[in-house]
């Protein structure tokens, strides 16, 4: 058997040197590899995170642009709703002052002209006489127009007994309970117990007015509303 070579020094020298040239380019290599698979991972998760961040900012953007809108909405509507109540409460002020106005009228004219108030009064008591269709009834005024209803009682009294077929009625003027002398006129009816009354005053009829004639007033004044559905 042939015994092996022992190596020269330049010979060990030279391997050595190969080894380590071989060792050194794989190191290369495997740091090669690792950078790239470092800068692959880096532009996959930076992606990653700019994607997230452009969510979240479209997200927020969204979140702010959206209450942004519902607080102009909201603004918008409660700016229209205190202008509408402003409008509707203008309104009534003018309405009420119609009707103030209406009464102060009544009490400055009600009674001034005798011949036309006796036959108002005439017509507000044959009206009260055919309602409650009594014997006898019983008429409150204010003291100043005590002579003009009796006045225009007899009127009534004798038109009732015409138009009833001869049918009587005792009609009996009040002079202990009057109306007020601050009111504006007209008159209240009771029957023979006192426990029914038709209440035929001008404060009275006004009032009633004021209630059943405030649509057509309103439509009048400020024309009709578009947005009612129901006519009144």
């Amino acid at each position: 058997m042939s015994q092996p070579h022992a190596l020269s020094d330049d010979q060990v020298t030279t391997e050595l040197r190969k080894m380590t040239a071989f060792i050194r380019q794989e190191a290369l290599e495997k740091a090669r590899e690792i950078h790239l698979k470092a800068d692959e991972e880096f532009s996959i998760e930076k992606s990653k995170l700019v994607r997230q961040e452009t969510s979240r900012i479209d997200t927020e953007y969204t979140k702010k642009n959206k209450s942004a809108g519902m607080s102009q909405q909201i603004t918008r509507s409660t700016l229209a709703n205190k202008v509408r109540l402003r409008v509707l409460g203008a309104k009534q002020e003018l309405l009420d002052g119609l009707f103030e106005d209406a009464a102060k009228g009544l009490q400055e004219q009600g009674g001034k002209d005798a011949g036309k108030y006796e036959g108002i009064c005439k017509g507000l008591i044959l009206e009260g006489l055919y309602a409650l269709n009594e014997k006898k009834v019983t008429l409150r005024c204010r003291k100043k127009d005590e002579e003009v209803v009796k006045k225009a009682a007899e009127g009534a009294r004798g038109e009732y007994k015409e138009k009833m077929g001869g049918r009587e009625v005792e009609i009996v003027v009040d002079g202990k309970e009057r109306l007020p002398e601050g009111s504006a006129g007209g008159l209240i009816i009771l029957n023979t117990t006192g426990k029914i009354d038709i209440n035929n005053t001008f404060d009275e009829r006004l009032e009633l007015l004021s209630i059943d004639a405030l649509p057509s007033v309103r439509t009048t004044l400020f024309g009709e509303n578009k947005n009612r559905k129901f006519k009144d």
